[in-house]
């Protein structure tokens, strides 16, 4: 217990309830939080010799989430980030992958998943987007999608509503909507976010434009 003691994870949101709440999880589990409602007050005390990680909303008045990331990676502040939104969208996402995020979480989050990821970060001295290990789990599930799939995957992942989609494959929406699901079951990604980043973490994405 006195190793967890030592994790300090910043809890970066402007929803008072949420922070409180995802404060109170924390500290049940033996990790200590430090609460900010806004993004301006997090950085004014942010600590770059502390070891631990910042759980990050992304959308707040004044500096949003990804400034937050942004202003932390000019300032050679190497804390992992985990972003968590009630909004995410793929060009975000992508976003907040490629500036080194270690995951992306949609409210409203199950508790166990974001204490795993809080885990997985807080055993990292700095920002990965995934350990060679699920890496190489996530490419195999890569390989183990039909063409077909993969043909539906990567628009996907690009930002593409499912209208789109078909009109680029030249099938209907709801062929698209049964090879999305099949996609996710495949992938084992429980939201999109998750999916996104899975093909950032495997090279899918880079050499991709991302639709704005």
């Amino acid at each position: 217990m006195a190793q967890l003691e030592k994790q300090l994870v910043y809890v970066v949101d402007d929803d008072q309830g949420m922070l409180d709440s995802t404060v109170w999880l924390l500290e049940s589990v033996g990790l200590k939080a430090l609460p900010f409602t806004s993004g301006q007050a997090f950085l004014d005390a942010c600590d770059p010799s502390c070891h631990g990680c910042v759980l990050l909303d992304v959308r707040m008045p004044g500096i949003g989430g990804l400034s937050v990331q942004e202003q932390l990676r000019a300032r050679g502040i190497e804390l992992p980030v985990i972003f968590v939104s009630g909004h995410a969208d793929v060009p975000i996402v992508v976003r907040a992958f490629r500036a080194g995020a270690v995951d992306f979480i949609e409210k409203p989050y199950n508790e166990q998943l974001l204490l795993d990821s809080l885990q997985q970060a807080l055993s990292h001295a700095a920002p990965a987007s995934l350990a060679d290990p699920r890496l190489s789990e996530v490419q195999a599930r890569l390989d183990s999608l039909t063409p077909r799939e993969r043909d539906v995957l990567l628009p996907l992942v690009q930002g593409y509503p499912n209208r789109e989609v078909a009109e680029q494959l030249e099938i209907s929406i709801k062929t698209v909507d049964l090879y999305r699901s099949r996609v996710m079951k495949h992938m084992q990604a429980n939201t999109l976010p998750e999916l996104v980043g899975m093909a950032i973490a495997a090279g899918l994405v880079e050499a991709l434009q991302l639709r704005h």
